[in-house]
């Protein structure tokens, strides 16, 4: 590809430098040849969620290639039409789960707690259609009810923690 930038932000427009760290969608329809969302910061990818509607998606970090890289592989794809998948990266790397959550994380005491939802979402909407008689669950309750369960848990710890024991047992965990 001609020019000083490998492709452009799918979100923002900005460029994204040969050689530079950018984000794609774990999701298989945003990664087709003919979608090939790609994005410059996390910021940017999650840009999108609220349109793509995905259940569960995460950023995972790539690295553009070279602009020889990038010439050599628009000649192959000419060439043999058509190649799914778009842009290998530089150097092959286990992609790094960045979920939408973890921007967030704020925990206590000196290591950060993991900031994912804790509520099987299946289960949950199983249960509530089975106790409402059909009540639909929308996703946006897994987060409120994650927080619940994070804050009985951190009282679980204090009430083992005062009791000297290392380990939550029921009685730890509080009642409503």
């Amino acid at each position: 590809m001609p020019g000083e930038s490998w492709r452009r932000c799918s979100a923002c427009k900005k460029p994204i430098a040969y050689g530079a760290g950018y984000y794609v969608c774990s999701v298989s329809t945003c990664n087709r040849a003919r979608t090939a969302l790609q994005f410059c910061t996390v910021s940017c990818w999650e840009v999108h969620l609220p349109v793509a509607r995905h259940r569960e998606a995460w950023a995972e970090e790539k690295t553009a290639p070279s602009a020889a890289q990038a010439a050599a592989e628009e000649r192959a794809s000419r060439e043999s039409r058509p190649q799914p998948g778009g842009s290998a990266p530089a150097a092959p790397r286990a992609p790094r789960r960045i979920l939408p959550e973890a921007k967030a994380s704020a925990g206590s005491g000196s290591r950060a707690a993991p900031r994912e939802v804790l509520i099987v979402a299946s289960r949950l909407k199983d249960y509530v259609r089975a106790i409402s008689g059909g009540f639909n669950t929308s996703d946006r309750v897994l987060e409120p009810l994650s927080e619940i369960v994070r804050a009985a848990c951190e009282e679980a710890v204090r009430n083992a923690r005062a009791e000297g024991r290392k380990t939550i047992l029921d009685r730890d965990v509080p009642k409503r």
